[in-house]
């Protein structure tokens, strides 16, 4: 099922099918790692659900939702 990282429960895990966006910040989410095929885990989001924390390749990871809207995962 496709979904976004946004939408994912603490202690989901998924996987990376496609980062969109344009320009720069589609370019830093790849560069923190975001590709595809990588196995990704959300830990859990702060009180007012921004920002979430998500684990991945070994390290931990922050993000707003609305960066985590632009990625794509299958679960």
């Amino acid at each position: 099922m496709i979904a976004t990282l946004d939408q994912l429960r603490p202690g989901e895990k998924a996987r990376v099918k496609r980062v969109s966006g344009q320009g720069g910040v589609r370019r830093r989410l790849m560069d923190m790692g975001l590709v595809g095929n990588v196995e990704i885990e959300l830990i859990k989001a702060a009180p007012m659900g921004d920002p979430l924390e998500f684990i991945l390749r070994g390290y931990h990871l922050s993000l707003r939702k609305t960066e985590a809207q632009m990625v794509e995962v299958e679960r």
